[in-house]
Formats: C-alpha cells, structure tokens, sequence
C-alpha cells in the first residue's frame, strides 16, 4: 500500500512534464476562504515554512505539493532516482548536512535545502505568470519535498475564495476562482480538504459549499477545522468535531494554527504541533487522539492509499487506451524526412492510386453519409442525365401551328398531294438539337464531381499530404489542370454526338420503318372510312365554272374555312387532276366564331368569288385534311425522336467515360510524375508546415509520457494493492 503514493507522484511529475492534465491522477485538493487557515495546514503537514505569508490573495497559482518520505539512509537512492548524476558532480547537499530538501519542476534538477528559497521561488514564480496586481493564473506550480518527517501526500494547494475585488484584481475574480477550484475539485479521482475556521459558522462554510456542489454525497471530502483557540470564551467546537451539525462521511478534524505573532516571531513548526497537542488535551480530552496535524496527516495518507487504489485499475485502462490513440495518431503524422526523392515519389503514387481507386470503388476509406466518386458518376448517368432526357418532351415547344407552317413552306408554290418529307427532317431536327444542352450538363457534373475527389483523396487517403501543404496544393493544381484540359474534349464530342444524329435523319432505321408503316396503313384506313362517310348527294365530278373558266363554289355552298390563298394544298380542298373541282364540305358541328367571320368575308349569292378580296383568318379550325397531316409529322417527329434519345442516353456517357474519367485515371500517375518530380522542386514541395511538426512533437511527447506511465504503473504487482 506504501508505494501506491509514490507511483502517484511519479505519474504526476511525467504528465506535468509535457504540460497534460488528460489523465485524472488521485489527489488531495485543499479548498478554503482567505485566510481560513489553508496555507498554515499546509505548513503543519510538511514541518517547515515554506509558503508565501500576507494580507489579501496570496495564493494565486495552483500549488502542487508532493510531499516524498524518506529515510535518512535512504536518501542517496532517492536522490538518484530523481537527478542520476547528483552524486557525480557534488551537487546534492553541497555544504548542507539537512535531511529535507524540496525541488521544483520548472527549474529541473536544482535542489532546494533552505525553505526561505522555496518560499521566494514560489513567489517569483507567481508572480511571472500571474503578475503583481493581485490577479490569478490556472497554471500550476509544481514542488515535491523529501523529509522523513512527512507522509506520503500529493495536496493541491489552490486560491482562497474571495467575494469583493480588492486592489487591481478584476471584477470578476470570485469567478475565476471559483472556475478554477471547480476545475480541479470536479475531478472524480481528487479528494476535497474543505478547511473552515472554528470562530465562523460552520452552516456559512463556502468551503463545504463548494465540495457539496461536486461531491453531494460527500464521499471524498474530508472537512478541517482550523483555529480551534480562537473561539470566543464559553464556547467550544464540541458539536462541530463529533459531527453534529453538518455530518461529513470521510469525517470532520480539528487543528490549531500558528498565530502571526508566532510567525513573526519565528516560531518552528515543531514548536506548534506540540503547542496543539497539549491544547486539544487540556479543552478537547475526549477528541485529543482524532484531531491534531500528525492525525490528519496519517488521515490524508490513509485515505489518499485507499482513494488510489480504487482508482488504478481505471487508470492504467484509460493510459493504455491514450498510448493506442496517440501512436495511431503520430503514425498518421509519418516520421521526419530523410529521403526527399523516395517520399515524394511515394506520396505522388499513393494519391494517384487513392484517386483511381475512389473511382472504381475500392478505396480504403469509403464515405457512408454520401455518394462520391465512381458512384456519383454513375448516379449523375443514370440517374439525373437518364430522367432529365426523359423529361424532354418530343413535341415540347413546337405547336401544330408551327407544324402546320413547316408544311406549307415545304410545299413552296405548288399544292401537294402528300406530306412534304422536308417539314419532317426540318422539325425532327429542331427537337433533336434540344438533347444537346442536358447532355453538356452531364459533363459538366462528372467534372465537377472528379474535382470533388481530389478533396476526398487529401482528406481520408492521403493524411501525409496534409504536412506539406505545397505539396497538396502543387498536387491539386496538376489535377485540376489535367481535368481542364479534357473538358473542353469532352464537351465537343458530346457536341458531335447531337451533330451526328443532326447530320442523317435515317428513316430507313428499323424501329422507325415499323412506326412507319403502322402509320401508312392507319392514315389509309382513316382516308377509306371518311370516303364512306361523305353524303352521296354530292357530286364527285362536277364543279361550277365561273367566268374565265375559273372553278368556283356553287353559290348555295359557302366556302370552305380556310380557303384563302394562304392555304396548303390540303387547305384549299381536294383537287383532281388539276380540274380545279372542288370537294371541301363543311363539316357537322362546323360552326362558330370562324364560321361567322368566313360568312361575313364571302360574297354575295350569285356573284364570282374573288379569292384575292378573302382575308386569311389569325385564328382558325384547322381542316381534316390539316389535322390528318399535322398529327402524321407529330408521330413521326416523336417515333423518331425516342430514337435519337435512346441513341444518346446510350453514347453520353460512354463518350464522357473515354474522353474524361478513363483518360484522367490512366494518365493521373504519369501527368504527376511529369510535372512534380524534379530535382529542383523537392526541397520546397515537401517543407512541412509549422503546425503540423508542432502536433508531431507533442504527439511523441504524449506517447513517450503514457508509455512511461504505463511502464511505472506495471512496476505495482496486484498483490500490492490489498
């Protein structure tokens, strides 16, 4: 049980070395009210002056105070285990024969034998961080003091709790200190020394107050009465020591301070303790044996060993699992280069290899919160370029008007008996052209998407690129430079694709040969079914001749809608061997707004119509003959159309694959090699940056701590722990 402390110190002084308070090391921490007494309890426990003395806050740094017994003939191993070479060059008790000595962290192996000095180097040392206008800094001081009259102890000596700034102080220092007692009084593995003078109210204690916040069930604190002789006369802390008003599990003890008489008149500690004793006899006989310094000192000591061996297993737990994290984490900041050449050449290759691999799917680390790489390329195919060809209308934006007009400027002068092909192969290609724009958009997200990758690379694959930040950054910009450069490639194949199918409208192409003879053999069957429908009243073969021989509507039939000189062949009534007959028939139902206005136009009954004097109507019915052609050029434009779709839906993608991804995969490693490895540019692509170098070395600072920890720990067999 005996050497758990010292283990405890060891582990402390390793970790204060490289300045960590990541492992929670049992400790006693001593909190209290100014001048409540704290700093005289501490001196009681050590035996010696050694504490700054004043009126107002003089602690204002974290004292860490270990206190190391030893025995007189034991002192030289002890001295050597702390500085090897003590002996070797004469310093350790030069001119001084004293058995107690302290050392303080910061200024490494020099030993301290006069008490005045540790008392003055505290000061100086409080004051360099925390200055001299009162204020307060978390920064802990660190002292270890051998002596065989102590006790194995490790006590955090903090700030008193103060209420009213005085002086410089800050407004907000009550604050701050209470920031910093709970900082370390909130550390499950510290045990609370709440000191409270006997001549206040113990239901007023800020001390108990503050240990009750973090420790409810007060299960690590341990109260201490100070200044039990300077109760007013008549009264006593008899209630108080047996617990009585305000119970504390780990107990209450009562101690008696030297007064500043005593202290100004340089009175030995020694001299106190044995002052206290026959004190507690003579008003506290009863008590005498549980209170006094020497009582809680052996208390402290007790406790401390119990308090810490409940807490080893945990901790050697918890420095085993920050020795895995740290090497994990240094090995990922790699060693230092030697080799510029081969490291260069290594990191080049990795990242080509980490890029090619996140397209293709085989990288290492894989995203699970998003697509990316080869994924996303083939969700942006199939996905948004496949719906978004999908959504494009065959007919969208073309109009029957629009289709109507195609016809008639097909026809030119002369009427047509059929449908003019050129109407056709002009539309269909105004409606192919519209696949051009979704299928540039394609490329243009692959290559957005194959720039994504290089972020990914540097992120998860590639964590040496990040110590050499020119390196990355000389890496990025080849990338990029070589996707630049085969976008504009790509973009005019895709271009060719909707050129090609622009080029030859094949309409000898099987699938389209099929719509066409469904077609034919619908638009005959159509024509049939209206020849059987027409009245057998009217004649075939007769017209009325007008003067000049010219052919004209009987005067009882008004002409047909849409017989203006604008009209197509088929709007202008069918025609039979040039004979100028006309068979245009108003239809059933035919009548209307357009009706009223061709009535309105027309002439006179009995009078030569002058086709000249018609006006050509803005909006109108469109014929039979109209709408049969009109919804032929539609069908066409959209069997036609779902080809070419289907054609390029097929040979984007492919062409982006060759011309893009495939070319920038093969050549990535080459173009790297090419651009980055050269003799001239080694030194400056791999200067690591600052920061980086800076987490290196606190990195194997850590680990090398945690490694000695765990090394000093496994020195305790389980054995010694009960």
């Amino acid at each position: 049980m005996e050497a758990l402390i010292p283990v405890i110190n060891k582990l402390q002084d390793v970790f204060n070395t490289v300045g960590a308070d990541i492992i929670q090391l049992p400790q006693i921490a001593v909190v209290g009210t100014q001048s409540s007494g704290k700093s005289s309890v501490l001196e009681s426990l050590v035996g010696k002056d050694l504490l700054p003395r004043g009126t107002g806050i003089v602690t204002r740094r974290p004292l860490i105070l270990q206190l190391v017994h030893v025995d007189p003939e034991d002192r030289r191993k002890t001295c050597e285990e702390n500085d090897p070479n003590a002996w070797k060059n004469g310093r350790l008790y030069k001119g001084v024969d004293g058995e107690e000595w302290g050392k303080f962290l910061h200024t490494k192996h020099k030993i301290y034998t006069n008490f005045d000095e540790i008392r003055q180097e505290i000061e100086n040392e409080t004051e360099r961080i925390s200055g001299n206008n009162k204020g307060i800094s978390d920064e802990p001081i660190q002292l270890k003091i051998f002596s065989p009259h102590v006790v194995n102890l490790t006590l955090v000596d903090l700030p008193g709790i103060t209420k009213v700034p005085v002086g410089d102080q800050p407004k907000d220092i009550e604050l701050q200190i209470r920031e910093l007692i709970l900082k370390y009084i909130s550390n499950p593995n510290c045990i609370i020394l709440a000191v409270t003078a006997a001549n206040t109210d113990m239901a007023t204690s800020e001390a108990l107050k503050v240990a009750r916040e973090v420790d409810p069930d007060g299960r690590r604190t341990l109260a201490v009465v100070t200044k039990l002789d300077l109760m007013d006369a008549g009264t006593d802390a008899m209630d108080v020591l047996m617990g009585r008003v305000i119970p504390v599990k780990l107990g209450l003890i009562g101690v008696v301070n030297r007064s500043q008489l005593d202290i100004n008149n340089k009175k030995n500690v020694a001299d106190s303790i044995r002052d206290e004793h026959a004190f507690l006899q003579k008003k506290y006989p009863s008590l005498a044996a549980r209170n006094g310094t020497k009582y809680l000192a052996r208390t402290l000591n007790r406790l401390l060993m119990h308090h810490i061996r409940d807490c080893l297993p945990e901790l050697k737990t918890r420095i085993n699992v920050l020795a895995a994290q740290y090497q994990s984490l240094l090995s990922s900041y790699g060693e230092p280069v030697e080799d510029m050449s081969s490291t260069l050449l290594q990191l080049i290759t990795k990242f080509a290899t980490e890029y090619c691999n996140t397209i293709e799917g085989t990288a290492k680390y894989i995203e699970t919160t998003e697509l990316c790489g080869g994924a996303r390329i083939c969700y942006i195919f199939h996905e948004t370029f496949g719906r978004t060809l999908e959504s494009v209308d065959s007919l969208g934006g073309l109009t029957t008007i629009d289709v109507l007009t195609a016809i008639r400027n097909a026809t030119g002068p002369r009427p047509a008996l059929f449908v003019p092909e050129v109407s056709f192969e002009l539309l269909v290609k105004r409606q192919v052209k519209r696949l051009e724009e979704p299928s540039l958009r394609c490329v243009e997200l692959v290559h957005e998407e194959m720039q994504r990758i290089i972020q990914h690379c540097s992120n998860y694959s590639t964590q040496e690129l990040l110590r050499f930040p020119k390196l990355h950054d000389a890496i990025v910009e080849v990338v990029t430079s070589l996707l630049r450069k085969r976008l504009p490639v790509t973009n005019e194949m895709v271009h060719n694709l909707v050129a090609i199918e622009l080029a030859y409208i094949n309409t000898k192409h099987p699938d389209f040969a099929d719509a066409c003879g469904l077609m034919n053999n619908n638009i005959e069957e159509q024509r049939r079914n209206r020849m059987r429908e027409l009245p057998s009243a009217v004649p075939r073969d007769k017209s009325l001749k007008g003067p000049g021989g010219q052919s004209v509507l009987p005067t009882e039939q008004p002409p047909a809608e849409g017989d203006g000189p604008m009209m197509s062949g088929g709007a202008q009534g069918e025609q039979e061997g040039g004979t100028g007959t006309w068979r245009g028939m108003l239809k059933k139902g035919e009548e209307g707004q357009g009706e009223d206005k061709m009535k309105a136009q027309s002439p006179q009954k009995g009078h030569a119509v002058n086709l000249l004097d018609v006006r050509v109507p803005v909006a109108r019915k469109l014929s039979a003959r109209e709408q049969r052609d009109c919804e032929v050029i539609e069908r066409l434009i959209k069997s036609y159309f779902l080809i070419v779709r289907k054609n390029i839906q097929d040979s984007v993608p492919k062409a982006v694959m060759h011309f893009l991804v495939n070319h920038v995969k093969d050549s990535l490693q080459s173009e790297l090699v090419g651009q980055l490895y050269k003799p001239a540019l080694l030194e400056d692509l791999l200067t690591e940056s600052e920061d980086m170098a800076q987490r290196r070395n606190e990195a194997a600072d850590m680990l090398k701590a945690l490694q000695k920890a765990s090394q000093v720990i496994a020195e305790i067999r389980e054995t010694h722990l009960w």
